[in-house]
């Protein structure tokens, strides 16, 4: 079973975490390319639209009698065949979202802390106690770990005052509770830094769930 050291703020080593082979034991590249087409998806806004033919502007008269002029008939001036004419089977307003089913989300997951753990991109501190609501403190504490690139902070504690506010301005920092870390999160940053109980406690989700598929599958 493999192990990670688990530092504090100034970078000295204060013990080691057990990681679960049902978690960090295999890489599947796939899931992870289905979950962050399927959490991209869910991002879009789908407020595109075109004008069809009852909303371009233009009266609805008939521009000349239909027959004996000549003329190729024509029933109205917003035509999609004419300029500025209405547009035929253009976008509309829609949602992007589909369904995924929730084993695969995990499966995902796992994959993709699995990935981070692979590269060396896994760091694991005590906590985040910080003194005082101060962005150059907390930039101080992220260079003693040695994250130097954008950086994704997991947190387990459902409010943390000092830490919300000085992770907030800082570029390339984002802060997520532990219970809405999604595989997309994790591989859009360079690094993941995860508090001890913040990954005691997805690892205990994750190891559960990877138990219950390997029973169903035996």
């Amino acid at each position: 079973m493999a192990t990670i050291d688990v530092l504090d703020l100034s970078g000295k080593k204060t013990g080691t975490l057990e990681l679960a082979e049902e978690v960090f034991g295999a890489v599947n590249e796939d899931l992870l390319w289905e979950a962050v087409k399927h959490y991209r998806a869910g991002q879009r806004q789908g407020t595109h639209a075109t004008k069809n033919k009852k909303l371009v502007s233009g009266a609805g008269k008939k521009l000349w009698r239909q027959k004996g002029t000549g003329r190729a008939r024509v029933g109205s001036i917003r035509s999609p065949l004419w300029r500025h004419g209405g547009t035929v089977h253009g976008p509309q307003p829609r949602s992007y979202s589909y369904d995924f089913p929730r084993k695969k989300l995990l499966g995902a997951l796992r994959s993709a802390l699995a990935a981070k753990f692979a590269d060396g991109k896994l760091v694991v501190v005590e906590n985040f106690e910080l003194a005082e609501i101060k962005a150059k403190a907390f930039r101080e504490a992220l260079d003693s770990l040695k994250v130097n690139g954008t950086a994704l902070v997991i947190e387990a504690a459902k409010q943390n005052r000092n830490l919300e506010l000085s992770s907030r301005n800082l570029d390339g920092v984002e802060l997520v509770h532990s219970r809405d870390v999604h595989p997309y999160h994790l591989l859009r940053y360079e690094s993941a830094v995860f508090t001890r109980p913040a990954l005691e406690q997805l690892q205990d989700g994750l190891k559960k769930t990877a138990s219950k598929r390997h029973t169903e599958v035996a």
